[in-house]
């Protein structure tokens, strides 16, 4: 791992370490909206069409989507940056596996992948590391497998940066992005777009969400 990603990926780590018990009282779903479900149910459909190789939720927290896809029938494991939020997700879903890692740097062999989740993961991840992340999901995914990336969106792209969170004291940065600024990058790296879903803030949201699923081509094209 470069100096260059561990100055943004330890403070992420040490923040999601701190607030890793608060975070997971306040979204005890990890989805805010019936849109959001019917949008993991369709991806986890897609998944199953395309075989039985597993799926990495990345970014998984207290691993409540990890979850619901195992209960959709597909396999999937999650991974976290926040050995807190592993050791979390562990205790409420002891049946499935979660392991510490980062995305930036998958440690998982090519084209082993039948799916890739980032839900409201990769907004923590500065654009210039952008490219390389979404390089490695398309070696890790199978041909013809999906990824799904959920992420907050505005008119314009955007960047936050917290000190405090729940309470706690924390040093995270928060990066706001368009779609068609995702599916740019995605397809820089070789990924295909199928479809982009965008959907105004409700309840206490701020800001809108937006939903990018891609594709690696091959697997029958």
């Amino acid at each position: 791992m470069s100096d260059a990603c561990e100055t943004f990926l330890q403070p992420t780590r040490t923040s999601y370490d701190a607030i890793a018990k608060d975070y997971t009282d306040s979204f005890p779903s990890g989805l805010s909206h019936p849109l959001d479900h019917a949008l993991i149910t369709a991806f986890a459909e897609l998944v199953r069409a395309n075989g039985t190789a597993p799926v990495a939720d990345l970014g998984s927290g207290p691993g409540h989507v990890t979850a619901l896809l195992h209960e959709h029938g597909v396999p999937a494991f999650g991974v976290d940056l926040s050995p807190t939020m592993v050791t979390t997700a562990r205790e409420a879903h002891p049946g499935l596996r979660f392991h510490v890692g980062s995305m930036t740097s998958l440690d998982l062999p090519d084209a082993t992948l039948g799916g890739i989740l980032a839900l409201y993961s990769t907004i923590h991840i500065p654009d210039t590391h952008l490219p390389a992340t979404f390089a490695h999901f398309h070696r890790t995914l199978l041909p013809g497998a999906h990824v799904l990336l959920a992420f907050q969106t505005a008119a314009e792209p955007g960047h936050l940066h917290l000190t405090e969170r729940f309470g706690h004291e924390i040093d995270l940065d928060y990066y706001w992005r368009t779609p068609e600024q995702i599916t740019e990058t995605l397809t820089g790296a070789g990924l295909d777009l199928v479809a982009t879903v965008r959907r105004e803030p409700s309840d206490e949201e701020r800001l809108a969400r937006a939903f990018v699923l891609a594709r690696r081509p091959g697997g029958g094209d």
